[in-house]
């Protein structure tokens, strides 16, 4: 098969025909042999009883129907499962995604060897309550990741070969970092084409400003499993050991001086009663508990079964 596109979908039951249709009539016009899989993400609209209908009169339509809304990311995790396709594309239900595209965005998989292609919608139909944060979320995303020729990140057109779903799992709300998550696993082939972006023809964006907020933090989550995920004492133990060095060095010097006052008969006040002796103390605590943190992280990392996941592109 030359092509699985997934559409995850959450109260779009209006835009699903003319979607199907138009991604059926570039197909046919390309020769390409296809499959279109539509993941219902709990929608309380008719969105599945479209897709039931669309299934029985067009035999390239397969649907998964979650039993309440999961989030795109799960979405995408089954339908990355049960995508046969040579290359798969995904897009939003909501047609601000062009099925104009698939063709070029193939043709760059096949013939220009990439393992993933994103798109950029260069020119947008949004408000600037969007784009704004959009561009300083997608600068922030380049500097983390090292990623440096994407401008969209979050776009939900892409492309990809097939090897690369099959070898990254996205969970949780990273579908915002899939172009990261390849990098990781190996797919370091990342290209980006400038796409048409259109306006919204039915219902309302399912997304808020909140997004920004968790996709941050979820950058932040994948960076940090990225650089110290299978080897935490790393990172930990050098932070917990350089913070109880130094406020055992400081608990030194506070004692010193006070033996030094007492030997040479200088009134000098408790050691209790100086700043310094709690500021060491609690220093030589947290130390002691980033020790602790890194050590037990280790062991959990060895024991994990995917400590020697590693990504073989070929072998003879």
């Amino acid at each position: 098969m030359d092509i699985s596109v997934i559409v995850p979908l959450f109260n779009e039951a209006e835009s699903l025909p003319e979607l199907q249709a138009w991604i059926k009539r570039v197909m046919d016009a390309n020769g390409f042999t296809y499959e279109i899989i539509f993941v219902n993400d709990g929608s309380t609209d008719e969105s599945w009883q479209v897709i039931q209908q669309l299934a029985s009169t067009n035999p390239e339509v397969k649907g998964i129907c979650f039993r309440r809304n999961y989030g795109k990311s799960p979405a995408l995790y089954c339908g990355f499962e049960r995508a046969e396709g040579d290359v798969v594309i995904t897009m939003d239900a909501d047609l601000q995604d062009s099925p104009d595209e698939i063709p070029e965005l193939r043709r760059m998989i096949v013939e220009d060897g990439y393992d993933l292609v994103s798109g950029y919608k260069q020119k947008r139909y949004d408000p600037l309550s969007k784009t704004i944060p959009t561009k300083l979320f997608n600068a922030t995303a380049r500097a983390v990741s090292g990623i440096k020729n994407l401008h969209d990140f979050n776009c939900g057109l892409k492309a990809y070969r097939k090897d690369v779903i099959k070898n990254i799992e996205v969970y949780g709300e990273m579908h915002r970092y899939i172009p990261y998550l390849a990098k990781n696993a190996g797919f370091d082939k990342i290209g980006e084409k400038v796409v048409h972006h259109q306006a919204r023809k039915y219902g309302k964006t399912k997304f808020g400003l909140d997004r920004f907020v968790n996709g941050y933090l979820d950058l932040m989550t994948l960076w940090f499993l990225s650089k110290f995920g299978q080897k935490p004492m790393h990172v930990f133990g050098l932070w917990g050991t350089l913070m109880f060095i130094i406020g055992f060095i400081a608990v030194v010097v506070v004692g010193a001086n006070k033996l030094y006052a007492l030997a040479n008969g200088i009134p000098a006040r408790l050691v209790t009663d100086s700043p310094y002796f709690y500021i060491a103390l609690t220093m030589m605590i947290l130390g002691t508990q980033l020790f602790v943190a890194g050590f037990l992280g280790d062991l959990i990392s060895r024991n994990s079964e995917q400590r020697n996941s590693y990504q073989i592109r070929e072998e003879i």
